[in-house]
């Protein structure tokens, strides 16, 4: 379940390099097209802050016909500083979506070891990120309709006839725009397309094997690469884990489920805080004040920008990271207290950003292609789950809406190979809700050399390293010796982690959340919250693309 933005979104930048060019050696699952990366200035200050250095790598448009249109993805590069004994190889990273920038997730190696101390893995390796094909700074980068999500929207809940038509014609103009925009790429988007452009990464950047670390979606595009290139993966993490057999139907109700338990979550703490937000001593009386603003927002939208549809894109971040809590308890009460509008019109303008779709486009172009979707099971499906989740579920449906007209051919979902996923260090906490944690528990199972480290209790998405010594050390335990965790009998996680504490209150006026590039530059002062501030930052883009 993505979005538009977040909080603390980096922009994806564009870059300022030299054409591509010198032959690379050719690896058996290459061909003569593939280049090596001519690296040279990025545009991006966090980038260029850490060191890193920017280019291209062509890749065939259609794998099928190697010889023909090429595209570009945009790689960076924090080279290794270790001497050639310590060196640890290329790391590459995806922080999710589908659709989500991945090319600033390079700095994750410096911050690693400036502020976790482990330069036995921060300066051992190659920290590579890229923008999968169609994003950001790749090129062509995908866009359909800026204005999509641009307020005030229709209300998601179909309630009447005409509000279900209503929708169902916006996801079919937003579904023909992108055929209108994309046009051949459209064709080219699923996840064994993006699995090969990683492979061809791997060979620009002259190395025999990866080390992988992907979050969310990028633990799908990790499965499916190790699937189809089981030779080439030398080490993988696999942070907050898709389950390969509902990719992507299935994944969505799943999904509305587990964000109905952590809203609640998010009201029982907002509850026992009402010292502090005076917003209901209990989680139901919390629930039914949401419910009363929700009402009052759709007949009266705030500044005439949020109604009930922005309102609930901007609480669905609860779901997702906790350390957001105190922020959106605070605009929540800010609202309720004191009619704070301004806040909440800056809260939804930080979280989900609207007047660029380029994630929103990608999401669809490999959702939609990546899986069938069936029309005639959509209204029963949607109302099932309402009655049991009704928080989600239909902002949800709607999100995915588009797969339903999408101009491109859906495939068969792609069968991942347990075993071709070795011996990967698989991370997640139980209460995920973007990914809900039987998909981790079903990825060891088939995976039987792998090892799985559970937050018990957390209801965080794909935030490691989070500065927890027990996820943590084993994460760069392994990174730098190969070494994983003994393997636990049963169906169960291999180490389980207590949640950190819930965080504080603040007061309930809305504090507008510090920049990306602020983070970086403290994180390069030696900062270390900075540094961890930045790494969530980042991944919590990629939550909602």
């Amino acid at each position: 379940m993505p979005a538009l933005a977040t909080a603390l979104c980096l922009a994806a930048s564009g870059l300022v390099v030299a054409a591509p060019g010198g032959a690379a050696t050719l690896e058996p699952s290459a061909t003569r097209t593939v280049s090596s990366v001519d690296w040279g200035r990025c545009s991006d200050p966090t980038l260029r802050g850490f060191g890193a250095r920017c280019g291209f790598v062509k890749v065939p448009l259609d794998y099928a016909d190697p010889g023909g249109r090429q595209i570009r993805l945009a790689v960076s590069r924090i080279t290794h500083t270790v001497r050639a004994s310590a060196y640890q190889g290329a790391l590459l990273l995806n922080p999710g979506g589908p659709g989500a920038s991945g090319l600033t997730m390079s700095v994750l190696g410096p911050i690693i070891s400036q502020d976790f101390g482990r330069r036995d893995v921060g300066q051992a390796y190659d920290w590579i990120g890229f923008d999968p094909r169609g994003v950001g700074a790749s090129r062509p980068s995908l866009t359909c309709d800026p204005d999509y999500f641009g307020p005030d929207r229709p209300e998601y809940v179909p309630s009447t006839p005409h509000l279900f038509r209503v929708w169902q014609q916006r996801s079919r103009d937003y579904a023909a725009a992108c055929g209108k925009a994309g046009g051949r790429l459209l064709e080219h988007m699923r996840t064994v397309d993006a699995a090969r452009d990683m492979d061809r990464i791997r060979v620009a950047l002259g190395v025999d094997e990866i080390t992988y670390y992907g979050f969310s979606y990028g633990t799908y595009l990790g499965q499916v690469y190790a699937t189809m290139f089981p030779q080439r993966v030398r080490r993988m993490v696999l942070d907050s884990n898709v389950d390969p057999r509902m990719a992507w139907y299935r994944a969505n109700l799943e999904q509305d489920l587990a964000f109905e338990r952590n809203i609640g979550i998010f009201f029982r703490w907002v509850a026992r805080h009402d010292a502090t937000y005076h917003l209901g001593t209990t989680r139901a009386a919390v629930a039914a004040r949401y419910a009363d603003v929700h009402a009052q927002v759709a007949a009266a939208p705030i500044s005439g920008v949020v109604g009930p549809d922005e309102w609930d894109d901007i609480f669905l971040y609860a779901g997702y990271a906790d350390f957001l809590w105190p922020r959106l308890a605070g605009v929540f009460a800010g609202w309720v207290q004191q009619g704070a509008g301004d806040d909440v019109v800056a809260a939804y303008q930080d979280f989900d950003a609207p007047g660029d779709d380029n994630s929103y486009a990608v999401y669809n172009a490999v959702s939609c292609t990546d899986d069938t979707w069936k029309d005639e099971d959509f209204l029963q499906d949607q109302w099932s789950t309402y009655y049991d989740a009704p928080f989600a579920t239909w902002g949800n449906a709607w999100f995915n809406g588009p797969c339903y007209h999408w101009p491109a051919r859906a495939h068969t979902r792609t069968r991942v190979s347990g075993p071709s996923i070795g011996s990967a260090l698989l991370v997640d906490e139980t209460k995920d809700a973007a990914t809900p944690y039987s998909g981790s528990r079903y990825l060891r199972s088939i995976a039987p050399r792998s090892r799985l480290v559970a937050v018990v209790g957390g209801t965080n998405h794909a935030v490691t390293p989070s500065g927890s010594a027990c996820t943590d050390t084993r994460i760069f335990r392994y990174l730098a010796t190969g070494k994983l965790p003994a393997r636990k009998a049963g169906a169960g996680a291999d180490v389980r982690c207590h949640k950190p504490a819930a965080p504080q209150p603040s007061g309930p006026s809305f504090a507008a959340p510090s920049s990306a590039p602020a983070f970086a530059s403290a994180a390069r002062a030696g900062d270390p919250a900075a540094g961890r501030a930045l790494i969530a930052s980042l991944l919590l883009q990629a939550a909602r693309p």
